[in-house]
């Protein structure tokens, strides 16, 4: 299990259950610095619209293994401590409801 910090001083637990499910998308192989500064300093924290305890951290990077794209870290908060469901590139930040914003 890895600890991580997001940027309002919550921790953040990655098991590795979780990396091994984030690891079946090629790309994220070399991605725990980018997962880790995506979570202290994203561009934009959005609240899932399909459940209102995660937390969907976006962060944009002009290279990546698939272009220039945001990194995506899916988390889930339960009494202030948060652990990541998911992580990927995408091209686009998901339309809800903004938790924080840089």
């Amino acid at each position: 299990m890895i600890l991580f910090k997001d940027c309002l001083g919550r921790n953040i637990r990655l098991t590795d259950n979780r990396w091994e499910h984030i690891l079946t998308r090629d790309e994220m192989s070399e991605q725990k610095e980018k997962i880790r500064e995506t979570l202290l300093t994203p561009d934009r924290i959005k609240k899932s619209k399909h459940d209102s305890e995660v937390l969907l951290y976006y962060r944009l990077y002009e290279k990546t293994p698939v272009t220039k794209k945001y990194l995506m870290v899916a988390v889930k908060v339960e009494n202030g401590v948060g652990f990541i469901l998911t992580s990927f590139f995408t091209d686009k930040i998901k339309a809800g409801e903004t938790e924080w914003k840089r």
